[in-house]
């Protein structure tokens, strides 16, 4: 298993026109407990099976694990998933020696726009374009698997 070292920000400004890239995502949780969760993720014309722990203390770091499936196999998880589903477009972009995943979410959390950041440890420097906001990491609310169950239009 890997180290997943991540930051979360909400987004407040126009952060679309500095993307490179951007993809469909939707995905949905086979389990959402807090000590682990198990995603299947449909990326573009990929798709993905991703067990993630529970965070640290300071919420910016836990174990994932991720294994590229066949898409067939996905959409056939899907079906096992429980109720709810991520359904947003990520936009990738390029700031300083980094890339800012930023997620806009569609349906039942329409309106919640989050930036994340992978690092290589907790306490690396990075580049805080104008558009990023308020830090989020460790708000247990942000996490994808919260999402599914308690949507952003609910809060």
């Amino acid at each position: 298993m890997a180290l997943e070292i991540e930051r979360k920000f909400l987004v407040s400004g126009d952060f679309k026109s500095h993307a490179y890239h951007h993809e469909q995502i939707t995905q949905g949780y086979l389990s959402s407990v807090p000590d682990r969760s198990v995603r299947v993720r449909i990326k573009g014309d990929k798709a993905y099976l991703t067990i993630k722990g529970i965070s640290n203390a300071s919420g910016i770091s836990r174990y994932e694990w991720e294994k590229e499936i066949a898409i067939e196999e996905a959409k056939e998880l899907m079906h096992l998933c429980e109720p709810g589903a991520i359904d947003k477009i990520r936009y990738y972009i390029k700031c300083g020696k980094h890339t800012f995943e930023v997620d806009e979410f569609h349906g039942e959390n329409q309106g919640l726009i989050v930036a994340e950041i992978e690092l290589e440890d907790e306490t690396e420097p990075f580049v805080h374009p104008d558009w990023l906001g308020k830090e989020v990491t460790g708000d247990n609310r942000y996490y994808n698997a919260s999402l599914v169950k308690c949507p952003f239009t609910k809060w």
